[in-house]
C-alpha cells in the first residue's frame, strides 16, 4: 500500500473540510477520527473518489503516512488534544511531526512542544482561521514551532491558504507563537463582531429600523472602507427570513452569544502583561452579560432607562455610525497588535507584524480593508508602537473620532448599552492624553499602602507621611 503524503485526525467540519481541500490540491490524505462512523460515512459521501485513505485505529493511521510522519490534529482545545498524542505516540519515530489546529492555549502548545521535543518529536502549534469555508477553500494558516518543524510542512500550507499577495501563511515564530497569534486574531474579532452589533442595536433601537433597511445599509458600508467579512455576513445575516415565519431570522434568534474560550484567553493575557485591550475585554464582557437572559429580562421590569427615546436625525447617525465603527474598528485591530507587541518581547517570539497582518488579508475571520494599510504600517515601521500613531490611521481617527463620540453620546441618552464603541472611544481618549488621573491614585496608593510615588519634577521614588483633615 501506498503511504500518504499527511495524515489529519479529527473529522468535524472544519477537519473534514480540510482533508478536502488538501485532496483538491493535489496531496494524498490518510484519515483518522476516533468514532470510526464518521470516518466511514465521510469517504462514502463527500470524500468519495477522491484521494484520500480511511483508517480505524491509531496504528493503521501513522502505518498509512509517509516518513517523517506529517499528522494534523483537528480537535477541541485540551485534555482532547493530550489524549491524541497519546494515542499516537507509541506508534510514532523521531523527527516525525504532530500538528495542532485547533484553538489550543498557547500555554499548552508550549508545553507539548518541549515534552515532545525530548522524545525527538516535532510539533507545531497552528492557527487556522476562516471557518468551514475558509478549512474548504483556503485559510488563513499561522504555524508556530520550530523552523526545522515548519519546513516540512511548509509546500502543503502554503498550497492550501488562501492565496492573496502570496498564500496566507507564513512562519510566525518558535513554539506557542503561532497559536498565540491565532488568541489574538480571535480577540480581535471579538471586538469587532462586538461593535458591530452594537451598531446594529442602535440602527434597531435609536432610529427604529428593520433589519432589509439595515442590510442595506451595511452593504453599502462593506462596499466602501469598512469592506470585510465580518459586515458581509452582517449584510447577509439582516437579509435572511426565516422559512416558517417569513420574519426576519435575526429577530428570531435568542440574545445569548456563545464562546469558546480564545477571546477571554486574549484577554487574561493581556492582564499578565499589562496591556490595555478594553475593546475586547468588553466583547467578552458582552457575551457573558448576554448569558444572563432570566436576569436581564427580569431586570428590565424593575430598572428603569430614560424615560422616552430622544428624537434623532437619522441621516446624521447613520453617517456618524459609519465613521463611528470604523475608528473601533480600527482600535480593535490596534490593542491586538498592542498585545502581540508586548509578547514577542516577553516570549522571545519575534513577531513579524507585517506579514502576520498580509496573511490576515485573505481566507480569516478578520480579513478587511484595513488590513492593507496596516500592512503597510508594520512595513513602514516594524517597530510602530500603536496603529493609532501611524500617520494614516492617526489622520482617519482625527478626522473621525467626533463621530465616534456622537454615537456613544446618542446611545447613553437612549440608554443603549454601547460597551464596544465606549471602550473604543476611552481606548483612544486615554492613549492621547499626556497626563491622566493616576497621579491622585498613586497618591492613595501611598496614603493607605505606603507604594511610594515618583515626581514630575525630579528623580526619585517618595513616601509622604500623609495628614488626615
Amino acid at each position: 500500500m501506498a503511504r500518504q503524503q499527511i495524515g489529519l485526525a479529527g473529522l468535524a467540519v472544519m477537519g473534514q473540510n480540510l482533508v478536502l481541500n488538501l485532496a483538491s490540491k493535489g496531496f494524498s490524505v490518510a484519515i483518522f477520527n476516533r468514532t470510526g462512523s464518521k470516518t466511514k460515512d465521510f469517504v462514502e459521501g463527500p470524500a468519495a473518489g477522491k484521494n484520500i485513505h480511511a483508517t480505524y485505529d491509531p496504528k493503521e493511521f501513522c502505518a498509512a503516512i509517509q516518513k517523517p510522519r506529517k499528522i494534523m490534529m483537528m480537535v477541541k482545545a485540551g485534555a482532547a488534544v493530550d489524549a491524541m498524542i497519546e494515542q499516537f505516540f507509541p506508534y510514532l519515530d523521531k523527527s516525525d511531526l504532530l500538528i495542532d489546529g485547533g484553538n489550543s492555549f498557547f500555554a499548552d502548545t508550549e508545553r507539548r512542544v518541549q515534552e515532545l521535543a525530548k522524545q525527538g518529536i516535532l510539533y507545531i502549534g497552528t492557527g487556522v482561521s476562516g471557518g468551514e469555508e475558509g478549512a474548504l477553500k483556503g485559510p488563513s494558516i499561522m504555524p508556530g514551532g520550530s523552523e526545522e518543524a515548519y519546513a516540512l510542512v511548509r509546500e502543503i500550507f502554503e498550497t492550501c491558504a488562501a492565496q492573496v499577495d502570496g498564500p496566507c501563511c507564513t512562519y510566525i515564530g518558535p513554539r506557542g507563537a503561532g497559536h498565540y497569534v491565532k488568541m489574538v486574531h480571535n480577540g480581535i474579532e471579538y471586538g469587532i463582531m462586538q461593535c458591530i452589533a452594537e451598531g446594529y442595536d442602535i440602527m434597531r433601537s435609536v432610529l427604529g429600523m428593520k433589519a432589509d433597511e439595515m442590510s442595506k445599509v451595511f452593504a453599502e458600508w462593506n462596499a466602501a472602507e469598512l469592506g470585510g467579512y465580518l459586515m458581509e455576513i452582517t449584510v447577509v445575516n439582516l437579509a435572511t427570513k426565516d422559512p416558517d415565519t417569513g420574519k426576519p431570522l435575526v429577530d428570531l434568534i435568542l440574545d445569548q452569544a456563545g464562546q469558546k474560550g480564545t477571546g477571554k484567553w486574549a484577554s487574561q493575557n493581556a492582564l499578565d502583561l499589562g496591556v490595555a485591550v478594553p475593546t475586547i475585554d468588553m466583547a467578552v464582557e458582552g457575551r457573558i452579560l448576554s448569558a444572563f437572559k432570566q436576569e436581564r429580562v427580569a431586570a428590565s421590569k424593575i430598572l428603569k432607562g430614560p424615560a422616552a427615546k430622544p428624537s434623532a436625525d437619522k441621516a446624521a447617525i447613520l453617517k456618524a455610525l459609519r465613521d463611528a465603527l470604523y475608528v473601533s474598528v480600527v482600535a480593535c485591530y490596534a490593542q491586538g497588535f498592542a498585545l502581540m507587541r508586548e509578547a514577542s518581547k516577553e516570549y522571545q517570539y519575534d513577531l513579524k507584524f507585517p506579514e502576520i497582518a498580509r496573511i490576515w488579508k485573505g481566507g480569516c475571520i478578520i480579513r478587511s480593508k484595513l488590513l492593507d494599510p496596516i500592512t503597510a504600517a508594520y512595513r513602514k515601521k516594524p517597530d510602530l508602537a500603536n496603529l493609532l500613531v501611524d500617520g494614516f490611521f492617526a489622520a482617519n481617527v482625527n478626522e473621525k473620532a467626533t463621530a465616534l463620540r456622537t454615537v456613544v453620546c446618542e446611545a447613553v441618552r437612549a440608554g443603549v448599552p454601547v460597551l464596544g464603541l465606549a471602550s473604543a472611544l476611552s481606548y483612544i481618549d486615554a492613549y492621547r492624553t499626556a497626563c491622566l488621573p493616576q497621579n491622585l491614585t498613586q497618591a492613595q496608593r501611598d496614603y493607605f499602602g505606603a507604594h511610594t510615588y515618583q515626581r514630575v519634577d525630579k528623580e526619585g521614588t517618595f513616601h509622604t507621611q500623609w495628614t488626615k483633615y
